[in-house]
């Protein structure tokens, strides 16, 4: 049983609960991302039970009308038994999306897994095309050179400044240096994409700096929050018109998802609080 704090983060425990949660998220006009819990698995065979999950889930959301996607983990899917385990169950989700129709994200994680992720990102862009998008984080010093290497591939590719405790010669640990490189790799995304750039970011002034960006160079986007995090800010932006995705996060393994929230940073402890306190 999820305990109501938690309840505002999670959509459930079941993928039932998850498309509810997505139906009633689309009518306030905000699309959904969903990730099933789960991850840094160091044998085979529970990485293969999330691909087949995530096969399952991607079918039944290719039967629905609902504005949603998914989102996969590395080191869900196996990238910490082997680079060849990850990737192929990787192709396998990407050529679950392409036949139902469903877009599938890959996020990022720690640095150690940034060039394995990077190369089968490539391959499957490069093979499927549109349907597949990947998370940059803004913190880590060696991103604007990712980005040149992924800016001319189809796909999308969603900017965030970073969650995760990175040593200071590879990463910007400072907040005002991590929101300097977040402007600057923003920019250059919308300079030299047309479409599929994504801002994960719950910063105003990183929203606003996005709209500004939209307005002088033209390029699509779309703006991507958590559940549970700034709420009515992507309801308001939806009306607004903007386009904004939530990404919900569901399964059992939800209790360790939500307190790593609270602790990779002190404003997700305020989120918290917050929600405990009601105010």
């Amino acid at each position: 049983m999820i305990p109501p704090v938690a309840r505002d983060f999670v959509a459930g425990e079941e993928p039932a609960t998850a498309f509810e949660h997505t139906r009633q998220t689309n009518e306030a006009g905000v699309g959904v991302i969903l990730n099933k819990l789960g991850e840094h698995y160091h044998e085979r065979g529970p990485a293969e039970e999330d691909t087949a999950a995530y096969e399952q889930l991607i079918a039944e959301l290719g039967e629905t009308d609902l504005d949603s996607c998914v989102s996969v983990k590395p080191s869900q899917l196996g990238i910490d038994v082997s680079p060849a385990v990850f990737e192929e169950n990787y192709r396998r989700v990407v050529e679950a999306g392409s036949e139902h129709g469903v877009f599938v994200w890959c996020d990022m994680e720690d640095a150690t897994t940034t060039d394995t992720t990077l190369d089968a990102f490539e391959s499957v862009a490069t093979e499927f095309g549109g349907g597949v998008g990947l998370c940059v984080q803004a913190n880590l010093r060696r991103t604007r050179a990712d980005l040149e290497r992924l800016v001319d591939l189809p796909g999308k590719i969603r900017l965030v400044k970073g969650a995760y405790d990175e040593d200071e010669e590879i990463a910007y640990t400072d907040q005002s240096a991590v929101d300097e490189a977040f402007r600057e790799d923003l920019t250059y995304l919308f300079k030299n994409r047309d479409s599929g750039v994504a801002v994960g970011s719950h910063d105003p002034e990183m929203i606003a700096y996005a709209r500004e960006l939209h307005e002088r160079h033209g390029s699509d986007y779309e703006i991507q929050m958590l559940m549970g995090v700034r709420e009515e800010a992507q309801r308001r932006l939806a009306r607004e018109g903007r386009e904004v995705y939530q990404y919900a996060p569901y399964g059992s393994e939800w209790a360790s998802y939500f307190y790593r929230r609270v602790r990779e940073r002190k404003e997700n402890l305020l989120f918290a609080a917050r929600a405990v306190l009601g105010v």
